[in-house]
């Protein structure tokens, strides 16, 4: 039987131990450390975290809400495995979602946001010259991150962090993508551009054809990777 591995300690972690639980385990099901399918079990989770059943069992509550687990009773906890057609909705609210940001920040940019944006560029270049695949990863959801922030509407963070979970686990399974870190620079450069020259309509059009060639590179995914994905 395969056992579980927990890669990153509670320790250092904010909040109840609960939410700590919470938070180790979210982020080894996001980057897929803890694979589609794979079987959550109390026991060894509070052997590995050094917990008791009850914040495991909170984790693992607020993880089933947000569809990154499945709980069946008297059966098993497993992490939940991923749907073509979610992602698909999940890729067509993130585009309406980020196409209004993008459009709204590039009428009402400031100097402080044009500098993070260049920095950021500037950092996912220096990831691709080192073969960095994971930060390059990073940076580009950092990159889109900031865009939302720059709306400075808190609900729209949290409704596009919400909607992207399927999306990011997915995207994962991508990495390494021969050609395509340099191919997203260039997009997120022509955003940038749009954004620098205030024009909105421009700046969401970038944005919308930067995030529609996702799905095409995702939809395979489902026939190259079976055992990750629900039966239809």
């Amino acid at each position: 039987m395969r056992q579980i591995s927990i890669e990153r300690s509670i320790e250092g972690l904010d909040g109840t131990l609960g939410h700590r639980v919470y938070t180790v385990l979210r982020d080894q099901i996001l980057n897929m450390s803890l694979e589609p399918g794979f079987v959550l079990r109390k026991g060894a989770l509070c052997e590995q975290l050094g917990v008791s059943r009850s914040p495991v069992a909170e984790a693992l509550g607020k993880l089933s809400s947000e569809g990154l687990v499945d709980i069946v009773p008297q059966s098993a906890t497993r992490v939940s495995r991923l749907s073509l057609s979610t992602i698909k909705e999940e890729s067509f609210l993130r585009e309406a979602i980020e196409v209004a940001a993008v459009a709204k920040i590039a009428r009402e940019r400031n100097e402080e946001q044009l500098s993070k944006l260049s920095r950021n560029l500037r950092l996912q270049n220096l990831l691709i010259e080192d073969g960095d695949h994971a930060g390059f990863f990073e940076a580009d959801v950092e990159f889109h991150n900031l865009v939302l922030q720059f709306t400075g509407f808190p609900k729209v963070i949290a409704a596009a962090d919400h909607l992207s979970l399927q999306l990011l686990r997915a995207r994962m399974l991508l990495l390494p993508e021969k050609g395509r870190p340099r191919e997203a620079v260039d997009e997120h450069q022509e955003i940038l551009n749009a954004i620098i020259s205030k024009d909105g309509k421009a700046a969401g059009a970038s944005m919308a054809a930067h995030l529609r060639q996702l799905i095409d590179r995702l939809t395979p995914l489902e026939s190259a990777h079976p055992e990750f994905f629900r039966k239809s």
